[in-house]
């Protein structure tokens, strides 16, 4: 019997656990490692899958091993020997502070002969926190609030981070010098660009402090004196690829979207569902592309071409979310509401959206779950999709529902994930 004839939302979510599985911290970091080196081995990270990654690396390491990795409160796993801080995402509070400062005094004492191990996944670039000198906190709080709530793109956000900070942009690579680094990445990037990712700690940046000020007159965030100052006199100047500090470290990517689309779409075509794979790059305001999305999907349903019923539509990337309103939302669930109203009860299209790392938004629910009945059930209760989408607050809209994906914490993450289901 065909899999999803019972239930396609049981069908989706298995896809969504598959793509899970598919970056496990723990497995990938084990088939990565480094050359054991003949001084001190240290370990240093931040990231939503940095606990994930730590345990893994202690599994496999022979020799001694210390250090202290970041992660988001709740993401916490028990280590032997690194040391696992937690602390505030998206928006950095004092506790990812005071531990990015126990890594650099870590790491300022280190030798040739030693050899840092760097964690890096998704998430890093609120967990790795320490303001240029002159910028408070607070300043780098309402900053990062303003960007979330923009409309800036990912790449847009983390160029001004790494503009701001004493430890992304290669930054926290030059103060391991004279130590080799060697970076496991896990990318929640669209292009996988290591930059990126976390902003960019142990990389080499080419952007400039220019660049990242046309971003935030681009998007007119008003910006304090301190910060404006440190952009316009290049105090925020980050690393540059060629600098001579960077050039022994290596750099592997563990784990990316795209093998987590491959994962989900071998399940599909497993249980008899044709899986076509549309990308890990869509970025854009979530309700654009929500619109797209349900084109491609009419097509598929109609026309056969070039998809074969029954279908899978798997895609990832991140989108945006440009905030008008005061409800709880995020870019999973606005994606899914704006789909569900741009299909209008289309039969047999049923839709799964969902954040990797389990919390879409600042909501600790990965995302939820479409189908033919969304509308006609939220009528019966009285609420109207376009309410909710001009308030953003989907999540409020799939709470009432009982249509949120809840996983908990996952502790990896490879971006968003998106399948949408054609029969």
């Amino acid at each position: 019997m065909n899999p999803t004839s019972s239930s396609p939302r049981k069908f989706l979510e298995s896809l969504f656990t598959a793509a899970v599985n598919a970056a496990n911290p723990i497995e990938c970091v084990k088939h990565n490692l480094p050359a054991p080196p003949r001084g001190r081995t240290i370990v240093i990270g931040a990231g939503k899958a940095a606990a994930s990654m730590a345990r893994g690396l202690e599994d496999c390491w022979e020799g001694p091993l210390e250090g202290l990795v970041i992660t988001r409160y709740g993401y916490g796993l028990k280590t032997r020997r690194i040391e696992i801080a937690e602390a505030a995402h998206p928006v950095p509070d004092q506790a990812g502070v005071d531990a990015t400062q126990r890594i650099l005094q870590m790491v300022s004492r280190l030798t040739a002969d030693d050899l840092v191990i760097c964690l890096i996944s998704g998430g890093g670039s609120a967990l790795l926190t320490a303001p240029l000198e002159g910028i408070s906190l607070e300043e780098k709080r309402e900053l990062n609030r303003a960007l979330l709530a923009s409309g800036a793109s990912i790449t847009e956000m983390n160029c001004v981070r790494r503009h701001l900070s004493r430890v992304k942009g290669g930054r926290l690579a030059a103060a391991c010098h004279p130590a080799r680094v060697s970076t496991l990445m896990i990318s929640d990037i669209p292009s996988d660009a290591p930059v990126d990712i976390a902003s960019g700690p142990t990389v080499g940046d080419a952007s400039t402090c220019q660049d990242a000020l046309k971003i935030l007159n681009r998007h007119e965030i008003a910006l304090p004196k301190s910060i404006r100052l440190a952009l316009e006199s290049g105090a925020g100047e980050s690393i540059k690829p060629n600098d001579e500090r960077l050039r022994y470290n290596t750099l592997q990517m563990i784990a990316a979207p795209s093998l987590s689309l491959l994962a989900a779409a071998r399940l599909a075509e497993e249980q008899g569902i044709h899986a076509y794979v549309l990308g890990d790059r869509w970025e854009g305001e979530a309700r654009e592309v929500a619109r797209a999305m349900a084109g491609i999907a009419w097509q598929a349903r109609s026309q056969e071409s070039p998809f074969q019923k029954p279908c899978v539509l798997l895609s990832g990337g991140e989108t945006t979310v440009t905030v008008r309103g005061n409800g709880h939302g995020g870019r999973n669930v606005e994606f899914l509401l704006a789909l569900a109203h741009a299909l209008d009860q289309e039969k047999n299209i049923y839709a799964l959206a969902g954040d990797t790392d389990g919390v879409d938004g600042q909501e600790e629910v990965a995302g939820a779950f479409i189908a033919p009945d969304t509308l006609p059930r939220a009528w019966h209760q009285h609420m109207q999709a376009l309410d909710y989408l001009d308030n953003n607050d989907a999540h409020t809209f799939f709470e009432k529902l009982g249509d949120q994906l809840i996983t908990g914490p996952t502790r990896t993450n490879v971006n968003d994930f998106r399948a949408v289901l054609v029969l």
